[in-house]
């Protein structure tokens, strides 16, 4: 077996190195990263990179960055160190980054495919023949299909992987054309369709909680579960992406790509194994499963002041914030609503999955004890990096009296000694990627099924409603979602380590 390469980092915390324990070693890989100079590859795929080509975690790479700008490669190793100083999370030391300084090498896109594949070959030559390659198209959605064409042309479809960001589409017609068109150059198993969201440690423990544990599964469904709240507020506004913003919106933007990707797991059947297709049937089933999406189900809303943004129509009727109600029609979920919201420039940031279970009779209860003042029962997950879980419940407040008061369980991934295992979304995603590991992405069929359940919502959107900047969205957010109530903002703080 090929023994795991180890760098010197500076680490959170000393011994928190995180290792491959019993995963098969990765053959070499060579990333082209279209978009090398862009906003997300400096905030998280350059540093990301960093980390994985330091730790014991990833193979030997080679990172091909590429964009439109011109500039030298020098120029763009300095660019990657500024980024990693910058947005890392994990300080690199000298000697480290010299090592990573060493894998990166940059071509403008202007050099055409001929270029490109210069390039790739000369870093494919520095690592041997098993190496593979894996293309990371960091672009706009507009621009994915000339990126393709220019992998296609320079002949690097073969033996690689294609990882592709949101959105996928604007509505069904539109993702089965682009589906059609990347499956010339790329077959299905080649394309990973990224949401980090799916990629946090706290989305993953949905399953854990629901599948290896017996107090939980048999209670996971309509007679038991009231409602499902799935709340990610932001308090970022368009961050200088009015370009991209005011042809997207919070919908396309969020919502298919993000909460019904967390939705299905949360709803999917229990998979055959846990392994890639068996978890993609399931989340499969769910967007077959799923109602059409009605106007009458949505609030759409506008932060004030979006419209006076550079690069936003004076009469944009983009929204910034979507609250709706969405149903599945199978036998375990059957009647539950699931509410779904998210939006700019909110209130508070927050990333979180409640469980509402239904209330118990309270009959036995005397007038005045408190017991449902406080709303039902919630299992409570936080998708931050902190990754915690709580589950809130009645108990008897001490004294005289039966007064009862929520009381709450709670853990986090930060109060175990394995802390400094977790890694970052975009991490964890490159490396299943070049894994060949399908679990965490999104297929061609199950988001052709979520635009096809959006079509109704999308001929005939209902207006969108002013709210002010920090708040929680339109007040219509609250008939929406009547006779229930928003968890967020929370009726009490998450408690931190001590």
């Amino acid at each position: 077996m090929v023994e795991p390469r180890m760098h010197a980092i500076a680490y959170p915390a000393p011994g928190s190195r995180p290792h491959r324990h019993d995963l098969e070693p990765l053959a070499p890989h060579v990333i082209v990263l279209f978009g090398a100079t862009g906003d997300l590859a400096k905030r998280k795929l350059l540093p990301g990179l960093a980390y994985l080509e330091a730790s014991a975690l990833a193979p030997d790479v080679r990172v091909v960055g590429t964009a439109m700008d011109d500039m030298s490669v020098e120029e763009f190793r300095a660019l990657a160190r500024s980024a990693i100083e910058t947005f890392g999370t994990r300080a690199l030391d000298d000697e480290t980054w010299a090592r990573f300084a060493e894998r990166l090498t940059y071509v403008p896109q202007g050099a055409g495919p001929q270029g490109l594949m210069a390039a790739v070959r000369s870093a494919e030559d520095e690592l041997g023949p098993a190496v593979r390659r894996l293309h990371y198209l960091s672009v706009p959605p507009k621009a994915a299909q000339a990126v393709i064409t220019m992998l296609r042309d320079a002949g690097l479809t073969h033996n690689a992987r294609v990882v592709m960001e949101k959105p996928f589409g604007d509505d069904l017609a539109s993702a089965v054309k682009l589906n059609d068109f990347v499956h010339e150059a790329f077959d299905e198993s080649q394309i990973f369709r990224i949401d980090h969201f799916l990629g946090k440690e706290a989305a993953q423990n949905i399953l854990a909680f629901r599948f290896a544990n017996g107090l939980f599964e048999p209670i996971w469904n309509r007679n038991f579960i009231d409602h499902v709240q799935i709340d990610i507020p932001e308090t970022l506004g368009l961050d200088q992406r009015a370009d991209f913003y005011e042809s997207t919106g919070a919908y396309k933007d969020m919502v298919v790509t993000h909460l019904l990707q967390v939705m299905a797991f949360v709803a999917m059947e229990p998979p055959t194994a846990l392994e890639p297709r068996a978890i993609s049937e399931e989340k499969n089933k769910v967007f077959r499963s799923m109602l059409p999406i009605h106007p009458t189900d949505v609030v759409r809303g506008q932060y004030g002041g979006y419209r006076e943004e550079t690069g936003v129509a004076p009469d944009s009727e983009t929204e910034t914030f979507i609250a709706l109600k969405a149903g599945i029609d199978n036998w375990r979920w059957a009647g539950v609503p699931f509410y779904l919201r998210t939006g700019k420039k909110m209130a508070e940031g927050m990333r979180i999955i409640s469980i509402a279970f239904k209330e118990a009779p309270r009959t036995m209860f005397p007038s005045g004890s408190g017991v449902g003042a406080q709303g039902p029962d919630h299992l409570t997950f936080d998708l931050a990096d902190a990754s915690r879980v709580s589950l809130s419940f009645y108990g008897k407040r001490p004294g005289p009296g039966m007064r009862l008061e929520k009381l709450s369980m709670q853990f986090s991934t930060q109060e175990t000694d394995r802390a400094g295992d977790v890694l970052e979304a975009y991490e964890r995603l490159i490396l299943d990627a070049m894994r060949g590991d399908h679990t965490l992405f999104t297929t061609a069929e199950g988001i052709e099924s979520l635009w096809e359940r959006s079509a109704l919502l999308q001929e005939d959107p209902p207006p969108v409603k002013s709210y002010a900047p920090g708040t929680w969205g339109p007040n219509a957010i609250h008939q929406l979602i009547a006779p229930n109530a928003w968890r967020l903002p929370f009726e009490r703080a998450w408690r931190e380590k001590k």
